[in-house]
């Protein structure tokens, strides 16, 4: 039977990561430990900057830092206790900022929640990471007479890249891959749920591809664990404050109730921006509060209407399961349509399905006809005569001033909007006019000019009317075809 040491991969200069918080140099080099066999011996290593412990609970070797957060940082390490020195992602709760005990003790109960959740839910389904360790370490602080209090958690390493690092390397997703997301998270989604759990925080940065392009969903510190009462019961309690911005429904960053379609926006939320290649906020017209999204890609009239009752703003006219959103997109399974040339404007956010009532068919109003050319200029003609008989009556009883003036405006343009409205035309223009004119027989009213006189300005007013109007028609005609 070999030896252990002789099945360890080679390593090389072992590197080994510091993970206390503001570490002045993390880096840390060992050239003994190039030894396998002092490798999995050595009883501890210090970091040379700050005297951190590096192996952690004697088993962790963290190597780099992969990421931070606002409750934590992560560390891609090996275990030494296995035959491959596994990778493995160390996790250290590490809140930034100055909380107060009350917002402290909620940070850490989601960490511990987090490490519960994957205990239960990581080994029992393939795209959720697994749980392989959970400890405290006290350390010996900077400060003299002082102790430090880390917590820790190991889980699977997942080797590939996010969706976040892939949309950014080969652009917006075509529709086939946007419903690969959509279906796998589902998927995953669904087992979630039927296990009481609310994940919270569904983005691309946590959706990982495996090199085997496997998805996985990752990043379970704001999981919201719910009461139940039995199949079909109501989840109780408030949400904390933790979101991310641009992919929470309103529900969350209120801070109320969540719900399994709380998941379900965010995840649309998810497969839009990968579809159109662009920020939540580019898409979110806040002034209507709906989503836009239709115009940047192409997709088929199944796969927008899903994603649509997904992002509605009130959690029970979303879909309220996984599944059934799953069922909603059976009728499909490849994409029906062919990619449009010129981008669809921007659809309004339809409404959920309400059960229709039966009802009468809406009155059809009669569609108004377009004037002719001979209607214009006869309305043009009826208008020029009357109001240049107006004229002179308005001035026999008030004389020329700014009221008759004004009074004389307001008439005609009743009598343009009156024939626009069609509330007179045909008969009623020559006889309008002619109650106009036998006004004009009033002898008060004709003192100041003879009737002869007064006809013959109406009649050329009127065709003053007409010429002008003329002008205007040939002048638009000829702008309409040249634009």
């Amino acid at each position: 039977m070999g030896s252990v040491s002789s099945s360890l991969p080679k390593l090389g200069n072992m590197e080994i990561y510091c993970t206390r918080p503001g570490c002045p140099r993390p880096q840390n080099f060992f050239a003994d430990l190039d030894d396998k066999v002092k490798l999995q011996t050595a009883q501890q290593k210090f970091c040379t900057a700050c005297g951190m412990p590096l192996i952690l609970v004697g088993r962790y070797l963290p190597s780099r830092l992969l990421g931070k957060g606002g409750f934590g940082a992560a560390f891609l390490a090996r275990d030494r206790y296995t035959p491959a020195m596994r990778e493995c992602v160390v996790k250290q709760f590490q809140p930034s900022g100055d909380l107060s005990p009350k917002q402290l003790e909620i940070a850490q109960n989601l960490f511990e929640r987090e490490a519960a959740v994957l205990e239960k839910l990581g080994r029992r389904h393939p795209q959720i990471p697994d749980l392989f360790a959970f400890f405290p370490l006290s350390v010996h602080s900077q400060q003299p007479g002082k102790e430090d209090q880390f917590f820790y958690l190991v889980q699977e390493f997942i080797d590939g890249y996010n969706l976040e690092q892939e949309l950014v390397t080969k652009g917006k997703f075509s529709e086939t891959e946007g419903l690969e997301v959509l279906r796998e998270i589902l998927n995953v989604l669904k087992f979630v749920h039927e296990n009481d759990s609310i994940h919270r925080d569904i983005k691309p940065s946590n959706i990982m591809r495996e090199r085997s392009g496997r998805l996985h969903l990752l990043d379970f510190g704001a999981v919201k664990q719910q009461v139940t009462q039995g199949a079909g019961a109501t989840p109780t309690g408030s949400s904390t404050g933790i979101y991310s911005m641009g992919f929470a429904p309103p529900e969350q960053m209120s801070g109320a109730q969540v719900y399994p379609s709380t998941d379900l926006y965010a995840l649309a939320v998810t497969v839009i921006t990968l579809l159109t290649g662009k920020d939540p906020g580019d898409l979110f017209d806040s002034y209507n509060n709906q989503w836009n999204w239709r115009g940047y890609t192409h997709v088929n009239d199944t796969l927008e209407a899903v994603l649509n009752r997904m992002l509605l703003p009130t959690p029970n006219q979303r879909f309220s399961s996984a599944q059934e959103v799953m069922d909603a997109l059976k009728p499909q399974s490849t994409p029906s349509q062919p990619p449009i040339t010129t981008p669809t404007p921007p659809q309004p956010t339809p409404q959920p399905p309400i059960n229709p009532t039966p009802q009468s068919p809406p009155p059809v109003s009669a569609k108004k006809s377009a004037f002719s050319l001979i209607e214009i200029l006869g309305g043009a003609a009826f208008t020029g005569f009357t109001g240049g008989l107006l004229s002179f009556a308005l001035r026999s009883f008030l004389g020329l001033s700014g009221i008759s003036m004004g009074l004389l405006g307001m008439i005609v343009g009743g009598m343009i909007y009156a024939q626009y409205r069609r509330l007179i035309e045909g008969k009623d223009l020559p006889i309008i006019a002619g109650v106009a004119l036998l006004v004009m027989l009033i002898p008060v009213l004709r003192a100041d000019s003879p009737l002869p006189y007064v006809i013959a300005i109406a009649v050329l007013a009127g065709a003053a009317a007409v010429a002008v109007t003329a002008i205007f028609r040939l002048v638009y005609l000829l702008l309409s075809r040249l634009l």
